[in-house]
C-alpha cells in the first residue's frame, strides 16, 4: 500500500482521512508512537499518527537521560519526530481517538479496526499501535499540583540531577517510597522522610539513620510555597518543614481513552505502582492486529526506553504485514485470472474497503 503524503504544517488535516484505509493508526504521538511511525514510515507503511498534543511530560524544562538528546525541552523534541514521520510519508493529526473497534477480518483473514477521531473522521486500519501514556495519581494534598514537573518530582534519573543538594522531601506512597529516599539520597544529603501513615520496621529506620535521613511521622497537611517555589511542609500541628524540593512516587494509570472497544486487558503492576496495559514479546496483545508500546504498558519507562519500545513494536507490526501482504498475494495467484473472485481480491488489495459496492468507511 502507498503512503499517504505528508503535509508541510506541524499536524495534518484528519478530514482528508475520512474513508481511508492505513496500514496502521499509531494512538498517541509521544517517543513511544512516533518512533513506531517512524519505522513504519520508512518500511513504506501507510501510518497516521493521532495526538491530542496533551503530553505527560508537558510541565517539564527538558528531557534527561536521552543520548544526544539530554536537556532537550519535551515540545522541541516531539516537533522533531513529528517532522521525521512526515518526511518519509507518515501523517500526523492533532486530535483524539473517540473509539477504536474490531471491524470484520478482510476475506483473507487479515485483522481490521474502524477508528472514529473526536474531530469526526473515520478511518480504517489493518493494525493498532496503543501508545497512549499514562497519567500520574498525586497524593490529594494540598500544592502538590501546582508544582508538578518542577518543585514536585517522582523521577531520580529524570530531574535528580537539577535538583541536587537541595533540602527534599520525600512523601511516602507505599513500600516503593522507601527505596525512592535511598536513590534521592545519592543526590542530596538533606532528606527528610514523611511517612503518611505507612509503617517502618527497625531495620528500615536503622538504614535511614545511618545515612542521616530524618523520619517525621506527623500527617502532611499541605505544601507551602512562595514567590520561588516550594518553600516547605506544613504538618497538622502547625509546624513547617522548611524543603525545597518534594518527592512523591505517584500511582501510574495507562491512558485508556479511546481505545476501550479494543477489549485489551490491563493488569496491575507488582509493588502498587500502578495499572498498565498487559504485553508480551515487543508489545504484542491478546487482540490479533494490536500492539503496546511505551509506559502504557511499561509504567516505569522513560523516554529512551519508550523510543526503543515503539521502534519494537513498530519493526514487528512491519513483519506482521509483510507476512499478510505475501498471504493475499499468494491467494491472488491460485485463482483463475478474470473471475469474480479474482476481481474480488485485486479490488481489497488495492482499494481496500473503498472497493466498489462498498461504503467508506
Amino acid at each position: 500500500m502507498s503512503s499517504p503524503t505528508p503535509t508541510p504544517d506541524a499536524f495534518s488535516d484528519a478530514g482528508r482521512l475520512a474513508g481511508s484505509t492505513v496500514d496502521v493508526v499509531v494512538v498517541g504521538g509521544g517517543a513511544a508512537g512516533l518512533n513506531g511511525a517512524l519505522m513504519l514510515a520508512r518500511s513504506r507503511r501507510s501510518v497516521v499518527v493521532v495526538d491530542g498534543g496533551n503530553p505527560r511530560n508537558a510541565p517539564a524544562e527538558a528531557v534527561h537521560g536521552l543520548f544526544a538528546h539530554d536537556g532537550t525541552p519535551p515540545a522541541e523534541l516531539l516537533r522533531r519526530g513529528r517532522a521525521e514521520v512526515r518526511d518519509y510519508g507518515g501523517i500526523v493529526v492533532r486530535d483524539e481517538v473517540s473509539a477504536v473497534r474490531p471491524a470484520p477480518f478482510s476475506a483473507e483473514g487479515d485483522p481490521r479496526f474502524d477508528v472514529v477521531l473526536a474531530g469526526g473522521a473515520r478511518l480504517r486500519a489493518r493494525r493498532i499501535l496503543v501508545a497512549t501514556g499514562l497519567r500520574d495519581e498525586l497524593p490529594e494534598i494540598p500544592g502538590l499540583v501546582e508544582h508538578w514537573g518542577r518543585g514536585v518530582v517522582h523521577c531520580p534519573y529524570c530531574h535528580g540531577w537539577e535538583v541536587r543538594d537541595e533540602p527534599i522531601a520525600v512523601l511516602a506512597t507505599g513500600p516503593a517510597s522507601i527505596h525512592h529516599v535511598l536513590l534521592f539520597r545519592q543526590l542530596s544529603d538533606d532528606i527528610v522522610y514523611f511517612t503518611r501513615g505507612t509503617d517502618l520496621d527497625d531495620d528500615t529506620r536503622d538504614r535511614f539513620a545511618a545515612r542521616g535521613v530524618r523520619v517525621v511521622e506527623t500527617p502532611v497537611a499541605a505544601i507551602e510555597s512562595g514567590s520561588e517555589g516550594i518553600t516547605g511542609v506544613r504538618l497538622t500541628d502547625g509546624t513547617v518543614v522548611a524543603r525545597r524540593v518534594v518527592a512523591v512516587a505517584t500511582r501510574m494509570i495507562a491512558r485508556t481513552d479511546g481505545v476501550d472497544g479494543l477489549g485489551l486487558t490491563l493488569v496491575d503492576h507488582p509493588g502498587g505502582m500502578g495499572r498498565g496495559f498487559a504485553t508480551g514479546a515487543a508489545g504484542t496483545t491478546s487482540v490479533p492486529g494490536v500492539w503496546v508500546a511505551g509506559n502504557a504498558t511499561d509504567l516505569a519507562a522513560q523516554v529512551g526506553a519508550s523510543a526503543a519500545a515503539g521502534a519494537l513494536a513498530g519493526a514487528h507490526i512491519n513483519a506482521d504485514l509483510a507476512v499478510a501482504d505475501t498471504d493475499a498475494a499468494l491467494a491472488a495467484s491460485r485463482v483463475p485470472p478474470f473471475s469474480p473472485s479474482a476481481e474480488g481480491v485485486v479490488s481489497e488489495l488495492v482499494l481496500g474497503e473503498r472497493r466498489h459496492g462498498l461504503e467508506p468507511v
